[in-house]
């Protein structure tokens, strides 16, 4: 899901907003009230989606969007932030709302690292998928301390892209991004 976002829309560093709860309409007006046009939208599998711009070039607003405005009672909302900075090279997030509670954040680059009303929303998942916990360790790196994990790390990334999509039964890309991008 990330590569195909990084990959759909060249020249923009974009953030990926699912709702379920909530409709197409509701998503793609609330995030323009948040000065975040929607590059594409669509409905697939239950889930509102929308693919918008990390920041807002014309206004030089370079902060990370606050998602809970678009979160009311009886929504959910899943974030993928494709690249927080690319330019410092920071790793994708993920980000779950609630109610417009910010349930469960993490980095890509520290998944031990999860944060939010309730952090280990997904650990069971996470853990059955060997992301977090004994096993998620490279083994490779523990036998010879020359090997570079950061070679696999795509393969990991996409697991728990994959995981994260199970648990939350995600629509898989891509989304239909020919008929509704602008």
């Amino acid at each position: 899901m990330i590569s195909w976002m990084h990959d759909s829309f060249p020249g923009h560093e974009v953030n990926l907003v699912l709702a379920r709860g909530q409709s197409l309409d509701a998503l793609t007006a609330g995030l323009r009230e948040l000065d975040r046009e929607p590059l594409a939208h669509g409905e697939a599998g239950g889930w509102a989606w929308a693919v918008h711009d990390m920041v807002d070039e014309g206004s030089e607003d370079y902060a990370e969007v606050d998602y809970r405005p678009l979160c009311p009672e009886g929504t959910e909302l899943v974030v993928f932030v494709t690249e927080p900075c690319s330019a410092k090279a920071h790793g994708p997030q993920f980000h779950y709302l609630r109610d417009g509670v910010p349930t469960l954040y993490f980095s890509f680059e520290d998944i031990g690292q999860r944060l939010g009303a309730n952090p280990d929303y997904i650990s069971a998942e996470l853990l059955a998928a060997n992301l977090i916990g004994p096993d998620a360790e490279c083994e490779k790196w523990h036998a010879d301390e020359s090997h570079h994990c950061d070679e696999h790390e795509d393969g990991a990334r996409e697991r728990l892209v994959k995981t994260i999509a199970e648990a939350f039964a995600l629509p898989s890309p891509p989304l239909a991004r020919e008929v509704t991008a602008k």
